[in-house]
């Protein structure tokens, strides 16, 4: 009898970087070197050359899936009669991963390259922050130390947005987050106009809802996207990115009066680093290890960084 080993139990296909470089084809390159590095959030380490090995086979492989969900629609419009069909319908690309991890820098490349196929489609990003429950609402709540939790969301308005997009609705709102601020800003949004694509970002984009009582259950941000992709990378070395890039931008951004974090860059170097570790301890690494990283396997691609900061490994889900 044969023996079964892990490997033929998953349901991924995994790919060396070297392997998945070659599924690019003639993919063109379209971004110069100068236009990845503006791409580029900060600590994060990106080059043209893992643009082309990692990036273009990705772009080359949503192109296809692209077009083979247009057909399905267009199809279940003339199985339906035309009824069911309320124009474009946009195709959302679900992507999480931890903070710190890269998830920025990924999202804002593939809406680069996106763009820019022979079609010209048009690409918009959305980050989930907006979506938080503003910073006095959450206090109010004894639960800002769980922003970024799961429940410091406003998961009923996310799903209403969403589920205007899918519908192919015209101006969707969507509320805006200041990073400088760390809360929302007030009367202050954002348009989504029928994209193409809409690539959503967020740390917690995969999590499933579970059932309420009687059994019932609510549908959740996943079940509205048509591919997902989950950036991965040891849990040391992201806590080490973290840090550096808190490091960094106590240097830079929190030196902002206007910061929330600002307090920080008032720090010696050694309470700063002391605070990064805390923080990370506290509330970074217990929501990684508690929500993120469970919804791992429910991505149907995952990039895995090594400690350069470059995929060395790609795993797709198979069919």
């Amino acid at each position: 009898m044969d023996q079964i080993t892990g490997d033929d139990l998953s349901p991924y296909r995994i790919f060396s970087s070297a392997e998945w470089s070659q599924l690019r084809a003639d993919t063109p390159m379209t971004l110069s070197a100068a236009e990845v590095e503006k791409l580029r959030s900060v600590n994060d380490q990106i080059s043209i050359e893992e643009v082309e090995r990692i990036y273009l086979p990705l772009s080359r492989l949503l192109w296809l899936y692209v077009a083979a969900t247009q057909q399905l629609f267009s199809a279940t419009a003339r199985f339906l009669g035309d009824q069911g069909n309320e124009g474009k319908v946009p195709y959302l690309i679900g992507l999480a991963g931890s903070v710190a991890v890269g998830k920025s820098t990924t999202s804002r490349l593939l809406q680069a390259l996106l763009a820019r196929w022979p079609t010209t489609p048009k690409v918009d990003l959305l980050t989930t922050d907006g979506f938080l429950f503003p910073n006095d609402v959450l206090r109010a709540e004894s639960s800002l130390e769980r922003k970024g939790f799961p429940e410091s969301y406003d998961t009923k308005r996310l799903l209403r947005f969403l589920s205007d997009i899918k519908a192919g609705k015209r101006h969707v709102k969507a509320p805006v987050y200041s990073h400088l601020l760390y809360d929302i800003v007030a009367e202050e949004t954002s348009e989504i106009d029928r994209p193409d694509i809409l690539i959503v970002e967020g740390l917690n984009v995969l999590q499933y809802s579970r059932p309420a009582h009687g059994g019932r259950t609510m549908p959740f941000v996943s079940d509205f996207f048509d591919f997902t992709i989950y950036v991965d990378a040891d849990e040391e070395q992201i806590h080490d990115w973290y840090v550096e890039r808190f490091m960094r931008l106590r240097e830079t951004a929190f030196r902002d009066p206007r910061s929330y974090f600002h307090r920080y860059a008032e720090m010696s170097e050694g309470e700063a680093l002391k605070a990064a570790n805390r923080l990370w301890g506290r509330i970074n690494l217990p929501n990684l290890l508690e929500n993120i990283l469970p919804t791992r396997q429910r991505a149907d691609l995952i990039l895995t960084k090594g400690a350069d900061h470059s995929i060395d490994r790609v795993a797709l889900r198979k069919l």
